[in-house]
């Protein structure tokens, strides 16, 4: 069986050389948080962005929010 190797991104290997010794239960809790942080951050700078290239409103993302997007 042949096995495919796909690289690593480059953030991969970042945070491969930067943590390559053991983290403490407290330190891994932290680097979680900053991560999640980190990641929360981006979404919300790409949703500003949507907002301002939309021209949306408040009144617009209540129309979104009460359509019904799914078939049941």
């Amino acid at each position: 069986m042949a096995v495919h190797k796909l690289p690593f991104s480059n953030t991969q290997l970042e945070l491969l050389k930067a943590f390559s010794h053991q983290l403490s239960e407290n330190e891994l809790k932290e680097l979680r948080k900053l991560l999640a942080r980190f990641f929360a951050n981006r979404l919300m700078q790409e949703a500003d962005r949507v907002w301002e290239e939309q021209n949306w409103s408040d009144e617009k993302v209540d129309e979104l929010l009460n359509t019904k997007l799914r078939k049941v």
